[in-house]
């Protein structure tokens, strides 16, 4: 189950952080009260999931799923430009991930 609560918690960072965008540095109140409810829940299941998952795991790929959502949604969403370079960083950082699970 702490799995379940750690990639819970990776989806709700990549909510918080688009929210956070959307609210063009908390002038808008909606995405602002958005990103603090993600943040709130995110923070929340990470602290159920290190319960029984080791910290450096835990944080580790908390922080990943974020990095490479909010990749994702820039890319997607936001229609910010994708380059090697970028690609790259995002393929690192996922082996990271992945590594750090296997292990």
């Amino acid at each position: 189950m702490s799995w379940v609560f750690l990639v819970l918690a990776g989806l709700f960072e990549i909510v918080w952080a688009y929210a956070m965008k959307q609210s063009l540095g908390f002038t808008r109140l909606q995405p602002a009260l958005i990103m603090i409810v993600a943040m709130m829940g995110s923070f929340a299941l990470l602290a159920l999931a290190m319960r029984s998952l080791p910290l450096g795991t835990a944080y580790m790929i908390w922080t990943g799923i974020g990095a490479i959502g909010a990749f994702a949604v820039g890319i997607v969403i936001l229609g910010e430009p994708v380059t090697l370079a970028r690609l790259a960083a995002a393929v690192l950082v996922l082996s990271g991930m992945i590594t750090m699970t296997l292990s």
